[in-house]
């Protein structure tokens, strides 16, 4: 099995559009060791991050963080360690434009 430490994916996703920020490829297993979400703008906003087992459709089961609060110019980080399998999403979700994410982790081939 090769493991491959990297950046998963990189997103500054529309606002209040539900947007892909990762999905597992196939043959392959990933642990998300991070999330960061960056509030790249001077007034406060809102973001959601989920987990969509096999690329399901979106539900209330699916969600790690809701309307989360972001500062102005702040930034939120959480280790997490979550285990995904192939086909599986992470996607956010923000109040504004003006959100940056990044999903951090290891592919396991």
């Amino acid at each position: 099995m090769a493991e491959t430490p990297k950046v998963l994916g990189q997103s500054a996703p529309a606002a209040v559009t539900l947007t892909d920020l990762y999905t597992v490829p196939a043959s392959t297993n990933v642990v998300c060791s991070t999330i960061v979400a960056c509030n790249r703008a001077a007034s406060a906003s809102t973001f959601r991050v989920s987990l969509a087992p096999a690329g399901a459709v979106d539900a209330t089961s699916q969600y790690l963080y809701y309307d989360v609060n972001l500062p102005a110019n702040d930034t939120f980080s959480s280790t997490i360690g979550v285990t995904l399998a192939a086909t599986d999403k992470i996607r956010v979700y923000s109040s504004s434009a003006n959100l940056t994410f990044t999903a951090l982790g290891i592919e396991v081939t």
